[in-house]
């Protein structure tokens, strides 16, 4: 027998309707199996496949039936895998049928400052770290996992950027604890993630998305710069991701994402960067071969451009060239946050649980770019429109110069 969900999801595709969260767990208490003498296509399959569920306020469900045919006589759809029938008596008759009261089905309260494709409940009950979640992608990152039911630990090296990040998410029906933490010192991240797993009894997934660079050329680059990055976008992440495995992944699995940057085919201009990237990447890779046996999938994910609150830690001098790498990219523009947010959400999802040691590139086609080859002016088509999920995101103030 086709499954309640599967056939509602496909009614719900034909009508364009949409599916209450709260209505997933129902089953009919109807037999399975029942024939409806009205039906032309001989359906017999479960009542779920005459019914069509909206939801349309918060605070009201209703419920009706919307076949897109003439409702002169019941009949069936056109025919098809299913067969759903139409009956009104049916379809009047859903919540005894059901067995639910449908004044408890109010949708939760979730993050209305994010509105991502997946769904509310994606992550609910799960505890996700986030480093570098006081600005930038890393603020976008965790008002979609708020979005989506999960718990938060929010690492960061100043208090009062992680304290506003958690006052933004005071409305979400999730926990969210901050932690003041310097990635690169070892002992502090131990201790960090120990708070972690005494506030929240759990970790099922980190980003390791705290970074940060400075425009120099090599030439210039002092050891203590150069260390100052490394130990930053490599060191730190190392030290992270090894401190979650050992005091929990190790037992319980889970699931690590490594935010690095556009680094093929080097960074000219920010060396310290580029080399610290590449290792990440080549960490990720390690990783997910020696992590595998414990149920730890390793991920990358490798931003273009991104039009991000980063942006503006950059001297006005860097302004031309921010502006200027737009004609590198075949699209034509930069990211958003958000972009770069639901990707690393699609590598935290059970829809990557085969995803594993990869590098998935946001960039926009950057390195494909080849010598005398000058990108055209990008088509003005939904697929490649901007994805602006995140509401409360802003533009760096360095572009707006």
């Amino acid at each position: 027998m086709v499954g309640a969900r599967q056939v509602v999801c496909q009614m719900l595709a034909w009508t364009g309707e949409t599916l209450p969260v709260a209505l997933w767990p129902i089953r009919p208490k109807i037999s399975p199996l029942q024939t409806y003498p009205h039906c032309n296509n001989s359906c017999s399959n479960s009542v779920a496949q005459i019914l069509i569920i909206s939801l349309y306020k918060a605070s009201a469900c209703l419920v009706e039936c919307q076949p897109r045919i003439a409702l002169n006589e019941p009949r069936c759809f056109p025919p098809c895998s299913f067969g759903p029938a139409y009956s009104p008596k049916l379809v009047h008759d859903l919540p005894s049928l059901l067995d639910i009261d449908m004044t408890t089905l109010a949708a939760p309260p979730i993050s209305s400052s994010f509105h991502s494709i997946f769904r509310p409940s994606l992550f609910a009950g799960q505890t996700i770290i986030i480093t570098g979640g006081g600005s930038g992608i890393g603020r976008s990152l965790a008002h979609e996992l708020a979005a989506l039911g999960a718990n938060l630990a929010l690492f960061g090296r100043k208090i009062e950027k992680l304290q506003v990040v958690q006052q933004e998410l005071a409305q979400a029906n999730s926990k969210i604890s901050i932690h003041v933490c310097d990635i690169r010192e070892e002992e502090t991240v131990t201790q960090a993630v120990a708070a972690v797993l005494a506030e929240h009894g759990r970790i099922d997934g980190l980003v390791n998305n705290a970074g940060g660079q400075f425009p120099a050329p090599l030439k210039d680059i002092s050891r203590k710069g150069w260390d100052a990055v490394v130990n930053t976008n490599l060191t730190g992440g190392f030290l992270m991701a090894r401190a979650c495995l050992v005091q929990w992944m190790e037992k319980n699995g889970g699931a690590i994402v490594n935010v690095t940057a556009d680094f093929i085919g080097s960074m000219p201009g920010m060396g310290h960067s580029g080399a610290a990237r590449a290792g990440m990447q080549s960490f990720t890779e390690t990783a997910a071969l020696e992590w595998a046996q414990y149920g730890v999938r390793v991920n990358a994910i490798a931003p273009g451009y991104v039009a991000s609150s980063g942006m503006d830690a950059y001297p006005e001098a860097m302004l031309p060239v921010l502006k200027a790498a737009v004609k590198g990219v075949p699209l034509q523009r930069m990211a958003n946050e958000a972009e770069i947010s639901s990707a690393i959400v699609f590598l935290l999802s059970p829809a990557a649980s085969f995803i594993t040691g990869t590098c998935l590139r946001v960039d926009g086609g950057r390195p494909q770019m080849r010598a005398g080859w000058f990108a055209a002016p990008a088509g003005k088509s939904a697929a490649v429109a901007p994805f602006d999920g995140f509401s409360a995101g802003s533009q760096p103030r360095i572009l707006d110069l």
